[in-house]
């Protein structure tokens, strides 16, 4: 079994993300659950994290995100009153016991956004129980100058998984989504420096690159 998702999340880092359908089940049924689950994380997460890159696969999903600093979380689940009851009084603890705070709130936000998704899941398809997976995996990327491949490799998940024969048309990424001029929550511009301009981001893409070397921050 994999202990991933044991490691607690750590503030002002990368991470690689994922969860699954309960048994493997589907989290997406129709077309519009897509929408509803991003239009959901980011009610939830966008407040918290920087998303980088994801894409949305049948019974699991994958997200590369920037999670924000203590002090920039701490003061948003100040402000938006996130703060679960058994985390309220962490002003009276230590400074050096803050990011931990920090990254509980981060989870537990997750939580929340799993839960309401859920929640609208059952009552779509008539169902009960434990849609998603109880803990979700997270990997922390330690070495940044692999995250170029940490997108390219969440960009062709759908070919990976069987899902198209072409990840550029795959509509659930954020492979497209990058490459559009209108602005979004995703930091398109900073992704594009990152592989040198749009034309070099496409070539990246295109070419076949052997994900050996981000195996230790590959979850699937």
């Amino acid at each position: 079994m994999s202990t991933h998702y044991f490691k607690p999340l750590i503030p002002d880092n990368f991470y690689h993300i994922l969860n699954r359908g309960n048994n493997k089940e589907k989290l997406f049924y129709r077309k519009d659950n897509y929408d509803y689950f991003l239009k959901k994380y980011d009610n939830y997460l966008s407040d918290y994290l920087t998303t980088y890159a994801y894409c949305l696969l049948g019974n699991h999903f994958h997200l590369l995100v920037k999670l924000n600093s203590t002090k920039q979380i701490l003061q948003t689940a100040v402000k938006l009153k996130d703060i679960p009851n058994r985390l309220s009084k962490f002003n009276e603890l230590p400074k050096t016991e803050l990011p931990e705070i920090a990254g509980l709130i981060i989870s537990n936000q997750f939580r929340k956004f799993f839960m309401a998704y859920a929640k609208a899941i059952n009552k779509q398809e008539k169902r009960t129980g434990s849609l998603f997976q109880k803990n979700f995996e997270r990997l922390k990327i330690d070495n940044i100058k692999y995250l170029n491949n940490i997108i390219e490799y969440i960009h062709k998940n759908p070919v990976h998984h069987g899902f198209t024969d072409n990840f550029k048309e795959y509509p659930y990424s954020s492979y497209e989504r990058i490459m559009f001029p209108k602005p979004s929550k995703l930091p398109k511009q900073e992704i594009l420096e990152n592989f040198n301009g749009k034309e070099n981001y496409i070539r990246f893409h295109k070419e076949k690159h052997s994900f050996n070397i981000i195996k230790n921050y590959i979850v699937e």
